[in-house]
């Protein structure tokens, strides 16, 4: 399976998932899809025989809202059976609606609470370079988290300690839960801040396969400091009338809705 059919596939799952459960966040699941494909499918050392062996890479989705996109690349790469992603959201299921941890193989952390997973993931890769210990750790963040300032912190702590194994990559869609980022808490210059707290930033098209596992390969060989990938997409990508459109941070596909969602994608599958 390449990378591009592994994002067809979480976005696929993420429209059925998000329809059965009535779920939301169906526009962030479908903008960090390609992310999350390429992490999964080229870069991270994970194996799905044993998820929790010592030397694998460290991942942590901070916005924990597009949970199913982790969940659907891992059952797609033998986590866990892909019929249980029907279960998503469900009174009993173990598929949270935001990810969870919990008995879940290749899930490392829980989110939801915006602002945390940063934080997280540095102590991760403090705690690695201590033990000598070569594995990254990757963190996924959202733009509109950015507003927390528990992330600014933890983009302190990490310069500070020089954490070169952490490497976050920021979902820069442009937007957040009921408006543009810019006209939430402005976040421009966005790429200069980061460079002010220290970190090496790397902007890219998010969409864009080849120029996500080039930059993974920058900041794998980074050598002081910790990297941040700012990655460039869009809400909704994939489904013409879900792009740039706030309506699809809440509201799940459902009828004619739906079945223009999976017929748009059916016609583009790779």
């Amino acid at each position: 399976m390449t990378s591009e059919q592994l994002a067809w596939k979480i976005k696929r799952h993420g429209i059925e998932m998000t329809s059965i459960s009535k779920g939301s966040h169906i526009g962030a699941i479908l903008s960090v899809a390609d992310i999350v494909a390429v992490l999964y499918n080229d870069i991270a050392h994970v194996d799905s025989d044993n998820p929790l062996m010592l030397d694998r890479d460290r991942i942590i989705l901070s916005k924990g809202h597009a949970g199913a996109s982790i969940y659907a690349a891992l059952a797609e790469k033998g986590f866990f059976n892909v019929e249980e992603l029907k279960t998503h959201y469900a009174d009993g299921s173990r598929l949270s609606g935001h990810v969870s941890h919990k008995g879940i193989p290749g899930v490392e952390f829980s989110t939801g609470s915006l602002g945390h997973g940063l934080s997280v993931a540095s102590g991760m890769a403090l705690a690695a370079k201590k033990d000598s210990k070569k594995h990254k750790v990757y963190v996924i963040c959202g733009d509109g988290e950015c507003n927390e300032g528990s992330i600014w912190e933890a983009a302190m702590f990490a310069h500070h300690y020089k954490l070169n194994n952490l490497i976050a990559i920021i979902d820069h869609n442009k937007m957040q839960s009921l408006d543009f980022c810019e006209n939430t808490i402005a976040l421009e210059p966005f790429p200069e801040k980061w460079r002010a707290f220290g970190w090496d930033v790397i902007e890219i098209d998010g969409h864009n396969h080849k120029e996500l596992k080039n930059a993974f390969k920058i900041a794998n060989n980074s050598v002081e400091n910790p990297t941040v990938i700012i990655a460039n997409t869009i809400k909704g990508k994939g489904i013409s009338f879900m792009e740039n459109n706030i309506l699809w941070h809440y509201r799940s596909p459902q009828g004619e809705e739906y079945d223009a969602a999976v017929a748009e994608l059916e016609n583009n599958k790779i």
